[in-house]
Protein backbone atom coordinates (compact mmCIF):
# COMPACT_ATOMS: atom_id res chain seq x y z
CA UNK A 1 0.00 0.00 0.00
CA UNK A 2 1.09 3.35 -1.01
CA UNK A 3 1.28 6.11 1.46
CA UNK A 4 1.81 9.70 0.27
CA UNK A 5 3.75 12.06 2.41
CA UNK A 6 0.78 13.75 3.89
CA UNK A 7 -0.73 10.68 5.33
CA UNK A 8 2.83 9.93 6.49
CA UNK A 9 3.60 13.36 8.48
CA UNK A 10 0.14 12.99 9.87
CA UNK A 11 0.84 9.38 11.20
CA UNK A 12 3.74 10.73 12.73
CA UNK A 13 2.19 13.44 15.28
CA UNK A 14 -0.86 11.25 15.82
CA UNK A 15 -1.21 8.78 19.16
CA UNK A 16 -1.04 5.39 18.20
CA UNK A 17 -4.09 3.26 19.99
CA UNK A 18 -3.21 -0.55 19.96
CA UNK A 19 -5.69 -3.08 19.94
CA UNK A 20 -5.75 -5.61 23.27
CA UNK A 21 -4.11 -7.86 21.63
CA UNK A 22 -1.19 -6.19 20.93
CA UNK A 23 -1.40 -4.43 24.30
CA UNK A 24 -1.53 -7.74 25.77
CA UNK A 25 1.15 -8.73 23.35
CA UNK A 26 3.36 -6.12 24.25
CA UNK A 27 3.13 -6.54 28.17
CA UNK A 28 3.82 -10.19 27.91
CA UNK A 29 6.94 -9.24 25.94
CA UNK A 30 8.19 -6.79 28.10
CA UNK A 31 7.58 -8.75 31.16
CA UNK A 32 9.31 -11.95 29.74
CA UNK A 33 12.27 -9.67 28.64
CA UNK A 34 12.76 -8.04 32.10
CA UNK A 35 11.92 -11.96 33.49
CA UNK A 36 14.96 -13.17 31.56
CA UNK A 37 17.26 -10.25 32.55
CA UNK A 38 16.92 -10.79 36.23
CA UNK A 39 17.12 -14.54 35.80
CA UNK A 40 20.47 -13.94 34.38
CA UNK A 41 21.52 -12.29 37.15
CA UNK A 42 20.34 -13.96 39.66
CA UNK A 43 22.22 -16.96 37.69
CA UNK A 44 25.34 -15.09 37.05
CA UNK A 45 25.49 -14.71 40.93
CA UNK A 46 24.15 -18.08 41.73
CA UNK A 47 26.89 -18.97 39.90
CA UNK A 48 29.76 -17.10 41.37
CA UNK A 49 28.80 -17.84 44.49
CA UNK A 50 28.90 -21.46 44.02
CA UNK A 51 32.07 -21.84 42.69
CA UNK A 52 34.14 -21.13 46.11
CA UNK A 53 32.63 -23.19 49.39
CA UNK A 54 33.41 -19.22 51.26
CA UNK A 55 30.90 -17.64 49.06
CA UNK A 56 27.43 -16.79 50.36
CA UNK A 57 24.38 -14.86 48.88
CA UNK A 58 22.58 -13.16 51.31
CA UNK A 59 23.84 -15.31 53.79
CA UNK A 60 22.39 -18.43 52.17
CA UNK A 61 23.76 -21.03 49.45
CA UNK A 62 22.21 -23.32 47.03
CA UNK A 63 22.75 -26.62 46.00
CA UNK A 64 21.49 -29.36 43.87
CA UNK A 65 19.91 -32.48 44.99
CA UNK A 66 22.20 -35.63 43.02
CA UNK A 67 20.72 -38.79 45.09
CA UNK A 68 17.76 -39.62 47.21
CA UNK A 69 19.17 -40.71 50.34
CA UNK A 70 16.73 -37.73 51.61
CA UNK A 71 13.33 -38.74 50.10
CA UNK A 72 10.63 -37.68 50.65
CA UNK A 73 11.64 -34.57 52.20
CA UNK A 74 14.16 -33.48 49.82
CA UNK A 75 14.07 -35.45 45.76
CA UNK A 76 16.51 -35.65 42.82
CA UNK A 77 16.47 -32.71 41.06
CA UNK A 78 15.51 -30.64 43.66
CA UNK A 79 17.48 -26.93 44.55
CA UNK A 80 17.75 -26.50 48.18
CA UNK A 81 18.59 -23.30 50.22
CA UNK A 82 20.89 -23.81 53.24
CA UNK A 83 21.27 -20.69 55.49
CA UNK A 84 25.02 -20.82 57.14
CA UNK A 85 24.19 -21.39 60.57
CA UNK A 86 26.79 -21.75 63.89
CA UNK A 87 27.14 -25.25 65.43
CA UNK A 88 25.36 -23.91 68.50
CA UNK A 89 21.96 -22.80 66.47
CA UNK A 90 21.77 -26.45 65.09
CA UNK A 91 19.60 -29.32 66.57
CA UNK A 92 18.72 -32.21 66.43
CA UNK A 93 16.21 -33.20 63.39
CA UNK A 94 17.45 -30.01 61.56
CA UNK A 95 18.62 -31.13 58.25
CA UNK A 96 22.09 -30.10 57.28
CA UNK A 97 24.69 -29.61 54.65
CA UNK A 98 28.17 -30.53 55.00
CA UNK A 99 31.13 -31.86 53.94
CA UNK A 100 31.62 -35.09 54.75
CA UNK A 101 35.38 -35.44 53.31
CA UNK A 102 37.52 -36.78 50.67
CA UNK A 103 37.45 -33.41 48.23
CA UNK A 104 36.75 -29.94 49.24
CA UNK A 105 33.73 -29.68 47.10
CA UNK A 106 31.46 -32.78 47.88
CA UNK A 107 28.63 -31.96 50.22
CA UNK A 108 26.01 -33.70 51.43
CA UNK A 109 22.38 -32.98 53.16
CA UNK A 110 21.28 -35.18 55.82
CA UNK A 111 19.41 -35.11 59.21
CA UNK A 112 20.65 -34.62 62.81
CA UNK A 113 20.30 -37.19 64.86
CA UNK A 114 22.62 -36.84 67.34
CA UNK A 115 24.42 -33.48 68.51
CA UNK A 116 27.41 -34.08 70.40
CA UNK A 117 28.85 -30.68 72.22
CA UNK A 118 32.33 -30.66 73.75
CA UNK A 119 33.36 -34.28 71.86
CA UNK A 120 35.38 -36.11 73.65
CA UNK A 121 36.78 -32.97 75.63
CA UNK A 122 37.89 -31.46 72.81
CA UNK A 123 35.28 -28.41 72.50
CA UNK A 124 34.32 -29.16 69.43
CA UNK A 125 30.63 -29.83 68.35
CA UNK A 126 30.18 -32.69 66.09
CA UNK A 127 27.11 -34.53 64.16
CA UNK A 128 25.62 -37.43 63.76
CA UNK A 129 24.07 -37.83 60.63
CA UNK A 130 21.14 -39.96 58.65
CA UNK A 131 19.29 -39.79 55.49
CA UNK A 132 15.94 -39.90 55.49
CA UNK A 133 15.62 -42.77 53.36
CA UNK A 134 18.68 -45.19 54.98
CA UNK A 135 17.99 -47.72 57.30
CA UNK A 136 21.09 -46.84 59.30
CA UNK A 137 23.00 -44.19 60.59
CA UNK A 138 25.79 -42.70 58.35
CA UNK A 139 29.72 -44.59 59.79
CA UNK A 140 31.32 -40.86 60.10
CA UNK A 141 30.96 -37.97 62.82
CA UNK A 142 31.00 -34.49 61.36
CA UNK A 143 32.70 -31.69 63.19
CA UNK A 144 31.31 -27.95 63.25
CA UNK A 145 34.21 -26.92 60.83
CA UNK A 146 32.91 -29.03 58.25
CA UNK A 147 29.44 -28.01 58.67
CA UNK A 148 27.44 -25.59 56.21
CA UNK A 149 24.26 -24.29 57.45
CA UNK A 150 20.75 -25.46 58.00
CA UNK A 151 18.51 -26.48 54.97
CA UNK A 152 16.07 -23.36 55.08
CA UNK A 153 13.58 -24.13 51.73
CA UNK A 154 13.75 -26.08 48.68
CA UNK A 155 12.31 -25.59 45.20
CA UNK A 156 11.08 -28.89 43.57
CA UNK A 157 13.32 -29.92 40.40
CA UNK A 158 14.62 -26.20 39.73
CA UNK A 159 18.22 -27.61 40.13
CA UNK A 160 17.92 -29.46 37.00
CA UNK A 161 17.22 -26.29 36.01
CA UNK A 162 20.67 -24.89 37.41
CA UNK A 163 22.69 -27.40 36.56
CA UNK A 164 21.73 -27.42 32.78
CA UNK A 165 22.78 -23.54 32.87
CA UNK A 166 26.00 -24.02 34.40
CA UNK A 167 26.69 -27.15 32.08
CA UNK A 168 25.70 -25.30 28.85
CA UNK A 169 25.55 -21.74 29.85
CA UNK A 170 26.80 -20.37 26.08
CA UNK A 171 23.74 -22.29 24.76
CA UNK A 172 21.84 -20.77 27.42
CA UNK A 173 23.15 -17.17 26.69
CA UNK A 174 22.63 -17.57 22.94
CA UNK A 175 19.05 -18.93 23.35
CA UNK A 176 17.97 -15.73 25.53
CA UNK A 177 19.47 -13.22 23.23
CA UNK A 178 17.62 -14.57 20.84
CA UNK A 179 14.33 -14.88 22.44
CA UNK A 180 15.12 -11.29 23.48
CA UNK A 181 15.12 -10.18 20.21
CA UNK A 182 12.26 -12.33 19.02
CA UNK A 183 9.98 -10.63 21.54
CA UNK A 184 11.39 -7.22 20.51
CA UNK A 185 10.45 -8.36 16.88
CA UNK A 186 6.84 -9.00 17.72
CA UNK A 187 6.57 -5.79 19.57
CA UNK A 188 7.96 -3.98 16.68
CA UNK A 189 5.43 -5.72 14.12
CA UNK A 190 2.80 -5.39 16.61
CA UNK A 191 3.42 -1.12 16.49
CA UNK A 192 3.74 -1.57 12.42
CA UNK A 193 0.84 -3.05 12.99
CA UNK A 194 -1.10 -1.09 14.53
CA UNK A 195 0.45 2.35 12.52
CA UNK A 196 -0.96 1.47 9.39
CA UNK A 197 -4.54 0.27 10.66
CA UNK A 198 -4.58 3.46 11.51
CA UNK A 199 -3.66 5.03 8.21
CA UNK A 200 -6.22 2.73 6.50
CA UNK A 201 -8.49 4.21 9.01
CA UNK A 202 -7.70 7.57 7.96
CA UNK A 203 -7.93 7.02 4.63
CA UNK A 204 -11.42 5.40 4.62
CA UNK A 205 -12.49 8.59 7.09
CA UNK A 206 -11.21 11.15 4.24
CA UNK A 207 -12.45 9.24 1.38
CA UNK A 208 -15.89 8.57 3.24
CA UNK A 209 -15.77 12.53 4.04
CA UNK A 210 -15.25 13.35 -0.17
CA UNK A 211 -18.06 10.93 -0.89
CA UNK A 212 -20.03 12.35 1.41
CA UNK A 213 -19.19 15.82 -0.01
CA UNK A 214 -19.81 14.53 -3.61
CA UNK A 215 -23.48 13.73 -2.57
CA UNK A 216 -24.58 16.59 -0.45
CA UNK A 217 -23.38 18.99 -3.59
CA UNK A 218 -25.44 16.95 -5.91
CA UNK A 219 -27.97 17.54 -3.34
CA UNK A 220 -27.35 21.10 -3.09
CA UNK A 221 -27.30 21.56 -7.34
CA UNK A 222 -30.91 19.53 -7.71
CA UNK A 223 -32.39 21.69 -4.98
CA UNK A 224 -31.51 24.45 -6.66
CA UNK A 225 -32.82 23.61 -9.76
CA UNK A 226 -35.69 23.07 -7.87
CA UNK A 227 -35.94 26.43 -7.05
CA UNK A 228 -35.53 27.55 -10.31
CA UNK A 229 -39.18 28.90 -11.70
CA UNK A 230 -40.67 26.54 -14.77
CA UNK A 231 -39.82 27.62 -18.13
CA UNK A 232 -42.98 29.15 -19.89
Amino acid sequence: MKLNKKNTNVSEEMDIELTPTQKVLEVIGDVLFYVLIVCIIVAAVMFASSRTPDKSLFGYRYYDVLTGSMEPAYSVGDLIFVKITDAKDINVGDAITFNPGGTEDSYLTHRVVEKMENYEGTDVTCFKTKGDANDSDDPFIIDEGRVIGVVKTRIPKLGYVILFTQTYYVGVIIFIVLFAIFFNLIKKYAAVSAELKALEAEEAEAAEEGSDKKEKSKDDKKAEKDKEPPEK
